[in-house]
């Protein structure tokens, strides 16, 4: 696997490393050895599996508060999205900055979403679905969302959403400070 740096301190995009014969490729997607190797988290408490009908759906953007707080590895099998993550890490260089990846049946990327980032994503096609593992169990109560469209953020989706929860369009906007309580309140 290649472990590649985005510019938010500890995430991640990671590709697969096909071998390829005449049947086709064989690759690994995970391996714990690998990701304790690069020092990422590499237990996972649930799996997680989505499916988008249309394209232009929008999923997030969510976290869980410490001590839930989740690490989430996110591939998309059929379709494609662009997938977003915000650290909102208190004391972070890159705290309160996003980063997109175009995720996709084709390239089989994935990106590797530290604790304490916010995650969303928008399909670019129909029928888009997405297979996430996640380090602990969602834990209600704990769940927690910021507004997609928010101007602080300035987050630059490729498209406009046509599906959203009315959950996902009524996330409160990032204010640095109250991120910051919150998140540090968690931690205790």
């Amino acid at each position: 696997m290649i472990f590649s740096k985005t510019p938010l301190q500890d995430a991640y995009v990671i590709e697969i490393e096909p071998r390829h014969d005449d049947r086709g490729f064989f690759a690994r997607a995970f391996c714990e050895d690998e990701f304790a190797k690069a020092g990422l988290v590499s237990r996972y408490a649930q799996v997680n599996n989505s499916l988008s009908l249309r394209k232009g759906t929008l999923r997030g953007m969510h976290y869980q508060l410490p001590p839930a707080a989740e690490v989430k590895l996110v591939r998309c099998l059929q379709g494609a999205l662009f997938d977003v993550i915000v650290d909102l890490r208190p004391g972070s260089p890159s705290e309160g900055k996003w980063f997109g990846v175009e995720l996709s049946a084709e390239n089989r990327k994935m990106l590797y979403v530290p604790r304490g980032f916010a995650h969303g994503f928008i399909t670019l096609r129909d029928n888009t679905e997405a297979f996430y593992m996640v380090s602990d169990p969602y834990m209600p109560g704990g769940e927690r969302g910021l507004r997609y469209n928010d101007p602080h953020l300035g987050i630059e989706w490729p498209l406009q959403p046509e599906i959203a929860s009315e959950k996902d369009l009524n996330w409160p906007a990032f204010d640095p400070d109250f991120h910051r309580v919150e998140q540090l309140r968690g931690l205790r």
